[in-house]
């Protein structure tokens, strides 16, 4: 059972690239975010002709999430429960026996911010539920760009992304492990200790010619699926495309 977490960053300009990859690719789910489309505008006839169905939730120019899988589709939840938020940023479904739970996590914009505080307590929220449907479900996948890199060795320069910056703050790193201490595991490190191995780029200063990125996309495994982890990685290909998605998809393997 391949799973995917892709941040396509528009799926309005990037749904050639996702069906073209799809086709290319055949994962068995996708985690996508940053759909920036509403409900009525997202294209699940197209892709339900690819073999694909689709859960999701969106609003219009921002956020939004979705599920794909080539399996059935059910029990699916669109909202942090007692988190009273409008920016649609989770959504968890069942698929094949496992839970998917898809986030796309704030940016929070720099340390000290209202948005970097609301971050904080999003990543507290959501972390209490995901406890929750860990209970109930056992088996748990937790994709998504976390828009944190958990330690140095997922950037490009430790200097820079420091305690005090963005993306690599203590807070944000210590919300994280926070998580992962459910009973969680980072798939990619339980496969791989490689340093330099990035999934987002900035689209300027020819950041990604020069691999100056960063690992924010995820795939945490609870601890029933561990074992099963076959491989991970980051398939670096669509973002060689003409008007790519900044963030390339991440993916994890599992012998189920």
């Amino acid at each position: 059972m391949k799973i995917v977490s892709w941040n396509v960053n528009s799926l309005n300009v990037r749904q050639p690239h996702l069906e073209e990859w799809l086709k290319m690719r055949q994962p068995d789910v996708v985690c996508l975010q940053e759909t920036k489309l509403e409900d009525h505008k997202f294209p699940d006839d197209a892709l339900l002709e690819l073999g694909y169905r689709s859960a999701f939730v969106g609003q219009k120019t921002y956020n939004g999430v979705a599920i794909l899988a080539r399996h059935k589709i059910d029990d699916v939840l669109t909202d942090v429960p007692d988190f009273a938020d409008e920016q649609r940023r989770v959504i968890a479904a069942n698929v094949n026996g496992v839970r998917i739970i898809n986030l796309y996590v704030v940016n929070g914009q720099d340390v000290g911010t209202d948005k970097y505080e609301y971050k904080l307590r999003w990543l507290e929220a959501v972390t209490r539920w995901i406890a929750d449907e860990k209970a109930k479900h056992g088996k748990v996948v937790v994709n998504g760009d976390f828009n944190i890199a958990p330690d140095d060795r997922d950037v490009h320069d430790p200097e820079t992304w420091n305690d005090s910056h963005i993306l690599t703050s203590a807070a944000e790193r210590g919300a994280l492990q926070r998580l992962l201490d459910l009973g969680f595991h980072d798939a990619f490190r339980l496969k791989h200790d490689d340093a330099g191995v990035f999934s987002w780029w900035d689209y300027r200063a020819a950041a990604y010619r020069r691999n100056l990125g960063l690992r924010i996309d995820l795939n945490l495994v609870s601890d029933a699926l561990r074992d099963v982890v076959t491989d991970a990685g980051i398939d670096r290909e669509p973002r060689d495309w003409e008007r790519p998605s900044d963030h390339a998809p991440a993916w994890v393997d599992l012998a189920l």
